[in-house]
């Protein structure tokens, strides 16, 4: 046996009739390859023109790749489903033990259809697959309690995943999140709310497969050299130190780190909230997805007092990252770190994207400053830069709802804007809201062509920052080009399913060595036909649910705060929106 014969299989599991089987996709997996390539061609086949995001019909999809449990970091499953909050393509990538634990059941991917008629929570065990009930843990404000209670429940301790959804999710708040392994996240773009919609309220896997390898030498050798490469690498070896936070104030320094809902790109607490500070006060213990040496994954502990007792605390443990610290930290202008990581928390626990919930909450903040909205429709809650106390019972209602207010912020800042005004300081990109960089036109750029609308499709923010360091100047096409060929090379990664961190260890040639040692070979030319095919068909998914690149709405908010490549210039930007799409186009 191969290590990828039991990567073909797909479990199917059907949630209004309770029922699951198992069927051999080998066609699949080989055009596809595994991870997007494959959840793409599924998303194409189980998902009808026109599905409603929120209704049955709308499938969940998790794939992996033929890296995973061989190789490390190759350690993402991805997610893919018909977006609540943008109507279009929905996919998420999430570490932990997600990938390794479906691997090890014997699957490459699992498909979720229909909907359950009363909450529920699957549990796959290799090849058997259990329908618990869920109505005790439904409505049950924190996805860390539900965890506990299943870890409690359910066997597969150390080997297992627990995907579950917090109040948000089965309120059907359109970025809510689904969290695994309480420190790993599907971020963006709402699968929580799919869940919630299937009165799906967690999803188990574990398994005990073994994965051969075909040439044992041949495999030792390309995993010291994966596995060198990782360890030895500065930058890896400083996303062990400090994580993504190391980019606070690099980013700060050179006027690129969003501040007060992009006001500015400078923050006079960066010091504060930034990786170093973060890592010196705060830092309690460093984790890793399952397979990675890397352990990136910082854990802030903070020790909040009991009301009305002074000597008593608890000690509450929280993942941070870039993102999380610039959306509930510069961005909402809190320098405060004990009430910045307080208000993570809070995000955390009701289990909503922290991107969309601190750029919503930014948004809300200038919208009452300036009078579109009054504090009848914030419930009396006087919003205000810093002021994270509120902030925390503004997460509260937008989950909880008590007007009309509350449930457009539940649907993110491209609707609530669309209602209530302020679209030009409404910072949202092909409906999802902005990531943490204003480094020049390359990263705005990058949230409105990336497939996902996230800055992790093409990294535009790198090519920002190298032109900076260069003395280059852009060009619209220049820059379309540059980004096209990024992304396409992330869906190969994506569909490996490598972490993008890694990006700069798995080179080409690097990819191929690793694939014939777990069974799949391909050539060069096979890799970017598959990068530029899987791009394409998300693209033509996109474009099936209504997405127009022509339509594309471009926040003013960029063009008036300076970048560090200077002013933007929306000509520039729509010149390169359509070079780019033009390539996609081509396949």
């Amino acid at each position: 046996m191969l290590p990828n014969d039991l990567l073909r299989r797909i479990l199917y599991i059907d949630l209004s009739r309770r029922r699951f089987w198992v069927e051999d996709r080998l066609d699949l997996f080989e055009e596809g390859l595994g991870g997007a390539g494959v959840a793409v061609r599924l998303l194409e086949e189980e998902c009808p023109p026109g599905a409603d995001p929120l209704g049955p019909e709308n499938p969940i999809i998790f794939a992996v790749g033929p890296l995973v449990g061989l190789f490390p970091m190759a350690s993402k499953t991805v997610a893919m489903f018909k977006s609540p909050h943008t109507g279009n393509l929905g996919e998420s990538h999430a570490g932990g033990r997600s990938a390794i634990a479906i691997r090890m059941a014997g699957y490459g991917a699992i498909v979720l259809r229909g909907a359950s008629p009363t909450p529920v929570y699957v549990v796959v065990e290799g090849e058997n697959v259990y329908f618990r009930d869920a109505s005790a843990l439904w409505g049950l404000r924190s996805s860390a309690t539900v965890g506990r209670v299943i870890r409690e429940r359910e066997r597969g301790a150390g080997v297992r995943t627990i995907l579950r959804i917090g109040r948000a999710g089965e309120q059907g708040v359109t970025y809510a999140c689904v969290v695994t392994e309480t420190y790993r996240h599907f971020g963006r773009l709402g699968l929580g709310a799919v869940f919630g919609s299937k009165k799906l309220k967690a999803l188990v896997v574990s398994g005990r497969r073994a994965l051969p390898v075909a040439e044992r030498k041949a495999y030792r050798e390309t995993y010291d050299a994966v596995f060198r490469a990782a360890t030895e690498s500065p930058l890896m070896q400083k996303y062990h130190e400090l994580g993504t936070a190391m980019n606070v104030l690099p980013l700060e320094s050179i006027g690129a780190l969003p501040t007060r809902n992009l006001r500015s790109g400078r923050f006079e607490g960066a010091e504060a909230i930034s990786g170093e500070n973060l890592a010196r006060n705060y830092l309690g213990r460093r984790v890793a997805c399952a397979h990675c040496p890397v352990a990136c994954i910082h854990l802030a502990a903070l020790r909040i007092p009991y009301p009305n007792d002074p000597y008593f605390y608890k000690t509450v443990m929280m993942g941070y990252d870039h993102e999380p610290i610039y959306a509930v930290g510069s961005m909402l202008g809190i320098a405060d770190v004990a009430g910045m990581l307080q208000l993570l928390d809070e995000v955390e626990a009701v289990g909503l994207d922290v991107m969309s919930a601190g750029v919503t909450l930014a948004w809300a903040t200038e919208a009452l400053e300036r009078g579109l909205i009054s504090l009848k429709e914030t419930d009396g809650l006087a919003l205000a830069w810093g002021d994270w106390r509120t902030y925390i019972q503004a997460v509260g209602r937008i989950v909880d709802p008590p007007n009309d207010f509350y449930r457009a912020l539940g649907r993110g800042v491209e609707h609530a804007a669309s209602v209530w005004g302020g679209a030009d300081f409404a910072l949202a990109f092909g409906g999802n809201e902005m990531p943490g960089y204003h480094t020049g036109p390359a990263c705005h750029l990058t949230y409105l062509t990336g497939a996902r609308h996230s800055h992790l499709d093409s990294a535009g923010y790198s090519l920002d920052q190298r032109a900076a360091a260069k003395g280059e100047t852009l060009t619209p096409e220049g820059v379309a080009e540059a980004l096209l060929e990024e992304e396409r090379w992330r869906q190969v990664l994506a569909s490996l399913v490598v972490c993008f961190f890694a990006r700069g260890v798995y080179t080409p040639e690097i990819v191929q060595r690793t694939l014939m040692a777990a069974g799949m070979p391909r050539s060069a030319d096979d890799l970017a036909r598959l990068g530029a095919g899987t791009l394409a068909r998300k693209h033509a998914f996109k474009v099936r649910e209504g997405f127009d690149p022509a339509r594309l709405r471009i926040p003013r908010r960029i063009l008036e705060t300076p970048s560090p490549l200077g002013a933007l210039d929306e000509a520039f930007l729509r010149r390169a929106i359509a070079h780019f799409f033009e390539g996609v186009g081509e396949g």
